[in-house]
């Protein structure tokens, strides 16, 4: 299928090309053309047959519309689609469901319990609804992590978006074979699913939920998989506290000294990173997501990010859940990135726009491991955002990148593209059916006994 995205505004880079740009490096307009889910080209609006290289046949296609479908962007910000890269979707059906307390009663009182219950059809309808929230606001991409993954696969492949899905595996409880059965099963039917949007991760939950001989486990199966591993560490100070009484380091240094980062990790929250911590994942080649709304929710406390970004290490955003965060908002998770570390450091220029902006596109496409997802490049995947900039609290229209992260909202969006494929424009989903997901979702909701709960 080939798509023309028409007389748009770009954020101008080192990357792309001078033309189209004033004096001043201002951004110009422009238009994005797309074949089979990847892009072919990026030129401006007025001038594609110069921007192409005097490619007449390219010039002509474009003036005697040898498109599929054209997107009429004008007024329109283009970026690339958003990352959430550390999410629990299944999970979006206990928003709510325990507010307000800090994680091991949250976790251990409220969503171990509950989570019992649940059904795979339960974790159908919630990662649709978690994947409907995520498009309307420009989310293209998500890492998952939980259980009847089999049913958030089929989610996936239905909605459109793109997505790593890793089936959270621990063995405390006794739980742990299965769990681990299902995770490989989920990546020999998965990996490379949907025509490409789907890959997939082992994911075993945590240090403090999986002992040394179970990761080993998951390891020996990465290796044969040839797939990462999705996991939490050092979220808590009470996590870092159990681990160095029973394994005498830090949960980082345990997974380190069990081999466990020989395979390539992704590591989420990361709260509890002290210096060594940092060297070592930079050693390891781990990769990061920072979640800081649900670490400020539950209490967890603040990643040292700005000490990780310099030392060069890959970091995405992610919400985590929506039982723990209540939004899956990237938006929101850009500002409160930037905005917390100044106040921690007391430093106006600690995490800038352009940076947050680029782990929550570029950088979070890197922590899933995902090759050319998260820029608009020739060659690189189609994922795609509109955005309205005519709203009273973008004006005046200045520096795009700090006026995207620090003045713009989710509501903004106007259209979403995933490889290629408008999956959501104007206030409307075109991929799922956002009533019956409702209808389902409260269905679910009563048999759990979760409406009016606090």
């Amino acid at each position: 299928m080939r798509v023309l995205v028409s007389n748009i505004t770009l954020i101008p880079d080192s990357d792309m090309p001078a033309i189209g740009c004033d004096s001043n490096g201002e951004a110009g307009t422009w238009d994005i053309g797309i074949e089979n889910g990847t892009i072919s080209f990026i030129c401006p609006h007025a001038s594609l047959g110069e921007a192409a290289g005097n490619d007449r046949d390219l010039a002509a296609a474009k003036s005697q519309g040898c498109w599929d479908q054209v997107v009429h962007g004008r007024g329109r910000l283009a970026l690339p689609g958003l990352v959430n890269a550390h999410t629990h979707l299944g999970m979006t059906l206990l928003r709510g469901y325990g507010d307000d307390l800090p994680l091991m009663v949250w976790l251990q009182e409220r969503m171990w319990p509950k989570e019992d219950q649940l059904t795979r059809d339960d974790v159908y309808w919630a990662a649709l609804l978690a994947i409907g929230e995520m498009l309307r606001g420009g989310v293209t991409t998500c890492g998952d992590m939980y259980f009847h993954m089999d049913a958030t696969a089929h989610a996936v492949a239905e909605s459109g978006i793109r997505a790593s899905l890793s089936r959270g595996v621990q063995d405390i409880g006794g739980s742990g074979q299965r769990g681990l059965e299902e995770a490989v099963s989920l990546c020999r039917e998965w990996h490379r699913g949907a025509d490409g949007r789907i890959t997939t991760m082992l994911g075993p939950h945590a240090p403090f939920t999986c002992s040394p001989d179970f990761l080993r486990k998951v390891v020996s199966w990465a290796e044969r998989l040839a797939v990462p591993l999705h996991i939490h560490v050092a979220e808590t100070e009470t996590e870092v506290g159990e681990i160095a009484q029973k394994y005498g380091t830090t949960p980082l240094g345990m997974l380190a000294e069990h081999g466990i980062l020989d395979v390539p990790v992704m590591a989420a929250h990361c709260v509890y990173f002290n210096s060594s911590d940092i060297d070592l994942a930079v050693a390891k080649g781990v990769r990061i997501v920072h979640c800081p709304g649900s670490n400020m929710k539950l209490g967890s406390g603040i990643a040292p990010l700005p000490e990780m970004l310099a030392a060069g290490l890959v970091v995405g955003l992610g919400t985590d859940s929506a039982a723990s965060n209540n939004k899956l908002d990237l938006w929101e998770e850009m500002r409160f990135s930037s905005l917390v570390h100044k106040a921690r450091q007391q430093d106006a220029t600690v995490i800038p726009a352009d940076v947050v902006l680029e782990m929550a596109t570029f950088g979070g496409g890197g922590a899933l491991y995902m090759d050319k997802v998260g820029k608009l490049r020739q060659g690189w995947a189609a994922d795609l955002v509109l955005i309205d900039t005519e709203g009273l609290h973008w004006q005046p229209l200045g520096n795009l990148k700090t006026s995207v992260v620090y003045s713009g909202q989710r509501s903004d969006v106007s259209l979403t593209m995933v490889a290629g494929r408008v999956v959501y424009e104007n206030g409307k989903m075109l991929t799922i059916d956002e009533d019956k997901i409702r209808h389902n979702i409260a269905h679910s909701a009563r048999r759990l006994g979760l409406l009016g709960t606090s």
